[in-house]
């Protein structure tokens, strides 16, 4: 654990303030789930809640089906990180945080269809595919992630992965209501 030199009061309902320069280095907005735990050394730890997190093995298995049955290269992230990928390295993607690009694409709300002579945008900073289609997994009004197909071509997706992956979105969030 790093420790940022800041102290902090509790006031008198309970509350701590995380200081905006830690809020904005871990990508904590305003209305993000928290889990808190306590260790057996007093220490009281924050950790950004992912809902899809649970999921893991889960869209774990759902990647590799669409990527065995219809050949796409797929990744699932919460809104940090890629959580589960399928026909690409996993080593390069998996826990690896996502770019601004791909966060911007999630806040959308929407599905994007990559449009040949669009500039490229990647759903990682270490990641050298391009998102063609990128659909948010929303939950209860609650942006938590998103399904994306990944390639290193230039053409535009066909119709079937652009169903494809806005299914697995909507499917993944359905799982999370249960």
């Amino acid at each position: 654990m790093k420790a940022t030199g800041i102290v902090r009061r509790i006031d008198d309902l309970g509350r701590v303030v995380i200081p905006k320069e830690i809020r904005r280095t871990m990508r904590i907005r305003e209305g993000d789930p928290l889990e808190i735990y306590t260790d057996n050394n007093g220490e009281v730890i924050f950790k950004k809640y992912s809902p899809i997190g649970e999921l893991h093995t889960f869209a774990s298995s759902y990647a590799e089906t669409l990527n065995k049955s219809c050949g796409l290269k797929v990744v699932i992230c919460d809104r940090d990180s890629v959580i589960a990928c399928a026909g690409v390295s996993k080593k390069e993607y998996l826990e690896s945080k996502i770019s601004a690009e791909a966060d911007e694409l999630i806040e959308t709300r929407t599905q994007y269809i990559r449009k040949e002579g669009d500039p490229e945008k990647f759903i990682t900073t270490r990641s050298g595919e391009k998102i063609s289609v990128l659909s948010p997994i929303i939950l209860s009004g609650d942006i938590i992630g998103a399904v994306a197909s990944v390639t290193s071509d230039e053409g535009e997706p066909e119709k079937i992965e652009e169903k494809m992956i806005q299914t697995a979105a909507s499917f993944l969030s359905r799982q999370l209501e249960e």
